[in-house]
């Protein structure tokens, strides 16, 4: 629950806060008939990720076993490296996200409301695909769906609400911060889908190792408990995890965090 929570307020307030800047510069500029074309871009954006996550799912579904193991494992480290690089290029370019988006209307507006709906549609997609397959991958690896599900449905109405807030300028939020706790906290959970996805590669045997466990707490916390889906949805953790598995969650958390959290560097001046 408390994955899918994360996952949904950080990616759905990211997506509430481009619609609200285009949305915000259109009713600035006083050019209201244009705010159609806009929401039916943002329209068929939420459409088609909706879609992506219902083909996973039915794909998934339809498979072989090993297929399976193949397809979990692969949409995983796809996932996982998706949002590594989202992370980072909302660290570099959230400064730059308004004025870039309003470049990017009037650029539109040049052509016609169709190429404003587009522009809408790619501005708002790129979460959305992301957010469909980095849920998708993190459901993989809990047990518990019924509380993940109320998480996500938690999550997206808590980034809604707050990105209507911000619109309407009734509350402030030092987004700076936010996304960058949200960063850590989306990087940890990432951490656990790769560990998920080395599994599934490890049981196709393609990875070695997959019963050299470092633990084996199965007979304390089975793997259907509530606190097992706990900490498989949040830090990745497995009653069977392997030496692999651990290393590579390790791995890949140190070589993530410690440039994400490390302040950007000052340009010196040479002197003349």
């Amino acid at each position: 629950m408390v994955s899918t929570f994360i996952i949904a307020l950080r990616e759905g307030l990211e997506a509430a806060l481009i619609v609200g800047i285009l949305v915000a510069y259109i009713i600035k500029s006083d050019r209201r008939q244009l705010l159609t074309p806009l929401w039916s871009g943002v329209g068929a954006a939420i459409i088609s990720s909706i879609g992506l996550g219902f083909i996973l799912s039915r794909t998934s579904g339809g498979l072989s076993d090993r297929a399976n193991e193949l397809f979990a494992g692969t949409t995983s480290f796809l996932a996982v490296a998706l949002v590594t690089w989202m992370v980072f290029w909302m660290k570099g370019s959230a400064r730059f996200l308004k004025t870039d988006l309003q470049g990017k209307v009037d650029s539109a507006l040049m052509t016609g409301p169709l190429a404003l709906a587009g522009a809408a549609f790619f501005a708002v997609i790129r979460e959305g695909l992301e957010t469909a397959l980095f849920l998708y991958s993190n459901f993989k690896t809990v047990s518990d769906t019924r509380s993940s599900a109320i998480g996500l449905i938690l999550g997206f109405t808590v980034a809604i609400a707050l990105g209507y807030l911000i619109f309407k300028s009734s509350i402030k939020l030092n987004l700076s911060k936010f996304f960058r706790y949200t960063g850590v906290a989306l990087v940890i959970v990432a951490a656990g889908v790769l560990s998920y996805g080395v599994h599934e590669f490890q049981e196709l045997g393609w990875l070695p190792g997959p019963d050299a466990f470092v633990w084996d707490v199965t007979s304390v916390i089975p793997k259907d408990s509530i606190l097992s889906a706990a900490l498989g949805g949040t830090i990745g953790f497995d009653t069977t995890t392997s030496w692999l598995q651990l290393g590579v969650w390790a791995i890949y958390l140190v070589a993530t965090l410690v440039p994400y959290l490390a302040k950007p560097r000052e340009r010196q001046l040479t002197p003349a």
